[in-house]
């Protein structure tokens, strides 16, 4: 199965199991962009801990690579976020990934109900996709 297969079956997987449907707060993002001078996309699963207008939010995932002979690697997010309701989620963010931890901004927007469009942005780090929350 090539790593594109791979990625589509773990996103079919997770939104297929019926348990998750009734999990409020878990997540799932996809997301294309570069990291570490890498081409590719991101395939995570989230955790939303709301406080009021804050969340927090850990992510874990993986980066499946664009480029020939490239591996898929592991990647792990903390998020912490404000929301402006009905008109974007604003916050920080770091990402741990090949053993090095990046800082990152990050802003989601509403575009359907429990879906948001996310830009990702920091040092040797940038991502734009989508979020779906359960």
């Amino acid at each position: 199965m090539t790593r594109y297969g791979m990625g589509a079956a773990l996103a079919l997987a997770l939104l297929a199991c019926p348990a998750l449907a009734q999990a409020k707060g878990l997540g799932v993002e996809a997301t294309g962009g570069k990291a570490d001078g890498q081409w590719g996309a991101e395939l995570g699963a989230s955790y939303s801990m709301g406080f009021g207008p804050f969340t927090v939010r850990p992510v874990v995932g993986a980066f499946i690579p664009t480029e020939d002979g490239a591996s898929t690697s592991i990647y792990a997010k903390g998020e912490a976020t404000f929301t402006i309701p009905a008109v974007a989620e604003l916050g920080l963010g770091a990402r741990l990934a090949h053993e090095k931890v990046r800082a990152y901004a990050l802003a989601a927007f509403p575009i359907l109900p429990k879906f948001k469009l996310t830009l990702q942005g920091g040092e040797h780090y940038g991502a734009a996709g989508l979020r779906f929350s359960f």
